[in-house]
C-alpha cells in the first residue's frame, strides 16, 4: 500500500542509520512491526497475574502410553 508520510528528515536518517537499511521503506516497516511487537508484549505483561491457570504441569509433560502396534508387520 502505497503511503505519503511526512517524516522528519534526521528522524528517518537516524532510524535508517541505527536498524543498518539503506531503503526508508524498510526503517519504516522494521520500526512499526517493533512497535506493534512491545505494545503486545506490555499488554500481555498487564496480564500477568490476572489470569489462574489450574493445570498440572508434570502430568502434562508426561507423553501418553502408546498402544500396542497394530498392522506394522512386527513380530513379538
Amino acid at each position: 500500500m502505497r503511503t505519503t508520510l511526512d517524516i522528519p528528515d534526521e528522524l528517518m536518517e537516524e532510524a535508517r542509520r541505527v536498524l543498518g537499511f539503506k531503503s526508508k521503506t524498510d526503517a519504516v516497516i522494521v520500526s512499526l512491526r517493533e512497535l506493534v511487537r512491545r505494545r503486545r508484549v506490555e499488554e500481555l505483561m498487564g496480564l500477568l497475574g490476572a489470569i489462574e491457570l489450574d493445570i498440572d504441569v508434570p502430568r502434562s509433560r508426561r507423553r501418553p502410553r502408546a498402544g500396542p502396534a497394530r498392522g506394522r508387520g512386527r513380530t513379538a
